[in-house]
């Protein structure tokens, strides 16, 4: 399975005390050695992402002035984006990873069709015209763009399973019936960021081609599997040639910025179903990003988990 990580997103520096901080990649990166799992991956060097990518799915303005923005140094780019003068880099790092996964997935006779990213700063609240929510470039949509411009791929779906609502990739994709979006994710009571209603379900030609489900805190191993298998359902009808995973790990219990109470195994198993969907719609090409996920412990061991499953030929953690 091709791997992408790299210790420039360590540079992408959010201030002490915040939750989306660079030990979260050490977690990650601590968790896979410790499941002698590094010996199954496969590398994969990438490069930033080109302004023609971020383009096509971020205005030019919203990016430029990011840019300017960081480099003043610390500060918010938003009331709840840090950032500080590495931090446009490493996002355009961030996105250039994505597209590098999807152009190996994608590759006639590539050696896997299975990627995941190891990657910071998340990116799914990021809109077309603004950063938010921790994210800058929204790196799903950027690898979802890049697959269907560069490589002539038809159909690509979004599955987001992070706590929080992929408001950005929704808002970038609502009207598009090209690339289907389904998030499982808290809402209501005022839960960040307050979108993502079940009737929320896209529009114009792409009416139908967005599908919310709500997942609350305290729903059981088996409440939760049952909305992902309502959400594989909705990929299966929707036949995509690509699935790109928005892999947020804050629905685990103790995480101090979601925390709907999940085990992280759980995801263990949500990735073993969603191969079985990708296998039977999109030839098998999955590219998994890190999104969400703020206990250092319980990331680790969701990710250990999302990963394991997705090295072929591999037994549970």
């Amino acid at each position: 399975m091709w791997y992408l990580t790299d210790k420039r997103h360590l540079d992408h520096d959010t201030g002490p005390g915040h939750p989306e901080r660079p030990d979260r990649l050490r977690a990650v990166w601590d968790a896979l050695a410790r499941e002698g799992l590094c010996s199954s991956l496969r590398p994969l060097q990438y490069k930033p992402a080109e302004s023609e990518a971020i383009h096509r799915v971020h205005s030019p303005a919203m990016f430029e002035h990011t840019v300017k923005f960081t480099r003043r140094g610390f500060g918010n780019l938003t009331p709840d984006t840090p950032v500080c003068q590495d931090s446009a880099s490493v996002a355009l790092l961030a996105a250039g990873a994505a597209c590098a996964a999807v152009d190996a997935v994608v590759e006639a006779g590539t050696q896997s069709t299975r990627a995941f990213c190891a990657i910071r700063p998340p990116g799914h609240h990021a809109t077309p015209d603004e950063a938010m929510g921790f994210c800058l470039i929204n790196s799903a949509a950027v690898a979802a763009r890049h697959a269907q411009t560069v490589h002539g791929i038809g159909k690509v779906l979004v599955l987001d399973w992070d706590v929080h609502h992929g408001n950005g990739t929704q808002d970038i994709f609502y009207s598009d019936p090209s690339v289907g979006f389904i998030s499982i994710h808290r809402y209501g009571q005022g839960f960040y960021p307050g979108t993502g209603a079940p009737a929320e379900t896209g529009t114009g030609k792409g009416l139908g081609s967005t599908w919310n489900l709500s997942a609350q805190p305290g729903i059981s191993w088996t409440g939760y599997l049952d909305l992902l298998d309502r959400a594989l359902s909705h990929l299966q009808a929707f036949k995509p040639d690509l699935v790109i995973v928005s892999a947020g790990f804050d629905a685990c219990l103790d995480d101090p910025v979601g925390d709907i109470g999940l085990d992280p195994a759980i995801f263990g198993e949500a990735t073993r179903r969603l191969l079985q969907a990708a296998e039977a719609t999109a030839g098998g090409r999955i590219v998994s990003l890190l999104e969400g996920g703020y206990n250092l412990k319980r990331l680790g061991e969701a990710v250990a988990h999302h990963v394991k499953a997705l090295i072929p030929n591999s037994h549970t953690v």
